[in-house]
């Protein structure tokens, strides 16, 4: 039987499962958490400690169609101008539950698009959270940058700031697609946005593309992904694009007729993986590729990758806290998410109220399920003694949650005395092996396809 074969009947064209880029997913997400919770976790982060920070813009001057992000179009700066005051605001309001000599390992700008400010106002921001939070040494400052949104003056901003990793959305570059996705950004302006940004002195690119757009096929995906390679870059998320009209409005506009089969997903994304591993890079968890020398992939190596809501990340901190209309903190005691409409977020930190909408307070059973699901999202592998040290779980616990696995996905997964991994051809079933250790029943329209 072909390995296409056995993944067909082990259901992977079929499976709709979490990214689990969290867990649990955003979908178990309750009102149970509110402000006053959440202020009490922030004042227990201790003096000197380490955090991320993740601001969110969500503003775009176009709305691509394939997007299910949160965002907004304005043609004005108005709304962008007001929405970076509250943006301070809520800053500041952190600012003053925090515990001194807290710095940042992490600084991330996204959306939305974040290159919409200007560079003002870029400088106004930067300095605010840099005096509120200084940057670690190693720490790292990352933007998202659309390449139709970006000029000199915006980018020596940046700079000046301390962006020393920037992030380019590239999706595809075949017009047809471009066209029938909303999104117009050619080859030649993102090879000017990539010059911009080395010639700032921005040592790390990052870029993302899609798989599973309308008109694809592999001779389309293989000319993107060499076109991409072209411009360097040091890490390339390669994402299934989720089709989800219900969920997302602007979808419709997607010919849903024109899409590939998941089979088809599958060549798509082994087409453009075979691609970027020829090139030298190597693969991160199920979606990512780094050149071996980057941070990402020395973190792989050493088993110290973790998984967070911008995807694989190498940041240690137990600390990550979002601001911005729907953006997602996380902490040690769970998930806050806060208010996704940007008028209801203002209106909260305008009346000196947190913004906080809905999250997660975890359970026991919550911390060993998610590292079991982190660690097969990250290494493909988890490590038996460090359930039974770390958590308390016993071999006979073990056993019997890992034995219908074993029994269903059969040679995917090799159970040792010391680990249960997923072999290598087994590896695109990650997310519907990892479902299986999921506590929590969803719905499966909340879910994107497993490849």
């Amino acid at each position: 039987m072909s390995n296409v074969s056995q993944l067909r009947q082990l259901g992977l064209f079929d499976a709709r499962v979490p990214r689990y880029t969290s867990y649990p997913p955003a979908t178990q997400f309750t009102d149970a958490v509110d402000a006053d919770l959440v202020a009490g976790w922030i004042e227990s982060i201790p003096a000197g400690a380490e955090i991320s920070l993740y601001m969110h813009v969500p503003f775009c001057r176009r709305l691509c169609w394939f997007c299910a992000c949160r965002t907004q179009g304005t043609r004005s700066l108005d709304p962008v101008l007001a929405y970076a005051e509250t943006l301070l605001a809520e800053l500041a309001q952190l600012r003053a539950r925090m515990a001194p000599g807290v710095r940042l390992s992490r600084l991330h700008w996204g959306g939305g698009t974040p290159t919409l400010l200007p560079p003002d106002l870029m400088r106004r921001l930067s300095d605010a959270v840099f005096t509120a939070f200084p940057l670690a040494k190693g720490g790292e400052f990352s933007v998202e940058i659309d390449p139709a949104e970006i000029d000199a003056p915006r980018m020596k901003a940046l700079a000046q700031a301390g962006m020393n990793r920037a992030s380019i959305g590239v999706q595809d570059f075949d017009p047809l697609i471009q066209k029938t996705i909303g999104r117009h950004q050619s080859f030649r302006m993102t090879a000017d946005a990539v010059r911009l940004i080395r010639d700032h002195g921005i040592a790390s690119l990052n870029a993302d593309i899609l798989y599973g757009l309308p008109y694809q096929n592999r001779f389309r995906m293989a000319a993107t992904v060499q076109k991409l390679l072209a411009l360097s870059p040091d890490r390339v998320a390669l994402y299934g694009y989720a089709h989800v009209p219900w969920m997302s409005r602007r979808q419709v506009m997607i010919p849903e007729r024109e899409l590939p089969g998941t089979e088809a997903r599958l060549s798509l994304f082994t087409t453009a993986r075979e691609l970027f591993m020829a090139d030298g890079l190597v693969q991160i968890g199920i979606d990512h590729f780094a050149r071996p020398a980057d941070s990402l992939a020395r973190a792989r190596d050493l088993g110290r990758l973790r998984r967070n809501f911008q995807g694989y990340t190498d940041d240690r901190s137990e600390v990550l806290i979002g601001l911005g209309a729907s953006s997602i903190s996380r902490f040690p005691q769970g998930y806050a998410q806060n208010v996704p409409a940007t008028g209801a977020y203002t209106a909260a930190i305008r009346d000196g109220r947190m913004a906080v909408a809905r999250g997660h307070v975890f359970t026991h059973e919550d911390a060993w399920r998610g590292r079991m699901i982190e660690a097969l999202m990250c290494d493909f592998r988890i490590d038996l003694h460090e359930m039974t040290l770390r958590f308390g779980l016993s071999p006979a616990q073990l056993q019997h949650l890992f034995a219908p696995l074993v029994a269903r996905f059969g040679g995917m997964i090799r159970l040792d005395p010391d680990a249960l991994s997923i072999t290598p051809q087994g590896r695109p079933l990650t997310r519907v092996i990892a479902q299986q250790l999921d506590g929590y029943a969803t719905a499966p329209t909340s879910h994107s396809h497993a490849i």
